[in-house]
This record gives structure tokens, C-alpha cells and sequence, in this order.
């Protein structure tokens, strides 16, 4: 739901970023060597950037449904499990 919509948001800055980087032989034969190379760097900070803030999103929606879940499995009274164990794991030896 809300994390699919980050992590879209997120890969559409990573293409903006790689297809700058692409751009670059082009720009580099019209614009000269030094001034390509100032310009994919740019485009690719921008980019970069982008998954930064992408990342952080995902992250904070991440806490936000843990959060919530954990408060809705408090309601029911059933215990939450330790932070770690992820699907198919279990917190027993066999």
C-alpha cells in the first residue's frame, strides 16, 4: 500500500539517475569531456538523493504499520513477536 508507493517513487528516481548516466557519451561528444562529466555527476547526485529520500520513506512506513500492528495485536491480546523473526521462522529448536 503506502510502501509500494514509496518504493515506485524511489525506483523511478534510480532511472532518473541511471538514464542520466546513460545520457552520458552523448552529452560527452556535443559538450566536451569536462563539461559531460559535471553534468552526469549532477544528474546522478540528484539521483541519488532520490533513494535517499525514497529509502527514509519506506523506512518510516515501515515503523508506522509495525506500530500499528503491534497496538492492534495488544486490542486482541495476543503477544507480538520478537522484533528479528522473520516469516517462516520459528523460536524454537527442532
Amino acid at each position: 500500500m503506502m510502501l509500494g508507493s514509496i518504493a515506485g517513487k524511489a525506483a523511478c528516481r534510480v532511472r532518473t539517475g541511471l538514464a542520466g548516466a546513460a545520457a552520458y557519451d552523448g552529452v560527452k561528444k556535443v559538450l566536451g569531456v569536462v563539461v559531460a562529466h559535471e553534468a552526469v555527476v549532477a544528474v546522478v547526485a540528484l539521483g541519488l538523493r532520490g533513494v535517499r529520500a525514497g529509502e527514509t520513506g519506506a523506512e518510516k512506513a515501515r515503523l508506522a504499520i509495525a506500530d500499528i500492528l503491534g497496538e492492534a495485536r495488544e486490542k486482541i491480546g495476543e503477544q507480538a513477536p520478537p522484533p528479528g523473526l522473520g516469516a517462516g521462522e520459528h523460536d524454537h529448536e527442532h
